[in-house]
């Protein structure tokens, strides 16, 4: 049995668009950015805190995918907007320059003596975004497409027409590395005819 340790629907299409069976457990975790640390650091740690944290409550046997995105630019984390005007701001940002899209993934699950065995890495994704004028974006903020995004975008909807070229993993910036969580769930053990 697999648990997706989180409450995106985005990651949960994702899976589920590959075939992949699965039950939604959200984990409880604060997802604050601790002094000093890095992007690809503070995905990494979340990731695995959000498997760990499911999985001390799962059945035995059960594995657990934890997964958090951000965007990076200029080596700053630009999480989900908490206003209109902090997503305005992020995308007016974002506009006219090359980004990072990184996602951390962690499969976690109990070996036979019971004690946590996980997988983390972190996939990463440039993300080139055309320049937005400011019409465009009260256009696009009005929508609410931003407000439960990393960066204060969707590549999967409106704001596709602003991203010209991406070099990596397209649903990476979607929220899921699928490919690369397929693979670590077949090293955890999960047969390719249960996905």
């Amino acid at each position: 049995m697999l648990i997706l340790a989180s409450q995106s629907p985005r990651r949960a299409e994702l899976l589920r668009n590959a075939g992949v069976a699965f039950e939604v457990r959200p984990a409880d975790v604060d997802e604050s950015l601790r002094d000093g640390e890095g992007s690809l650091e503070y995905v990494k740690r979340l990731a695995e805190e959000k498997a760990l944290a499911v999985l001390s409550s799962a059945p035995i046997g059960a594995t657990v995918l934890g997964a958090d995105t951000t965007v990076v630019l200029d080596g700053e984390s630009l999480g989900k907007p908490v206003d209109e005007d902090e997503a305005r701001r992020m995308l007016t940002r974002l506009g006219g320059r090359v980004h990072q899209v990184m996602t951390g993934v962690c499969v976690a699950r109990r070996n036979e003596d019971g004690a946590a065995v996980t997988e983390t890495g972190v996939e990463v994704t440039e993300v080139e975004f055309a320049a937005m004028s400011a019409e465009e974006i009260a256009a696009y903020v009005a929508s609410g497409e931003p407000m439960d995004k990393a960066g204060a975008y969707g590549i999967q909807g409106r704001a596709s027409r602003w991203i010209p070229r991406i070099r990596g993993c397209y649903f990476n910036v979607v929220g899921l590395p699928v490919s690369r969580v397929c693979a670590m769930l077949e090293r955890a053990g999960h047969e390719k005819s249960q996905f």
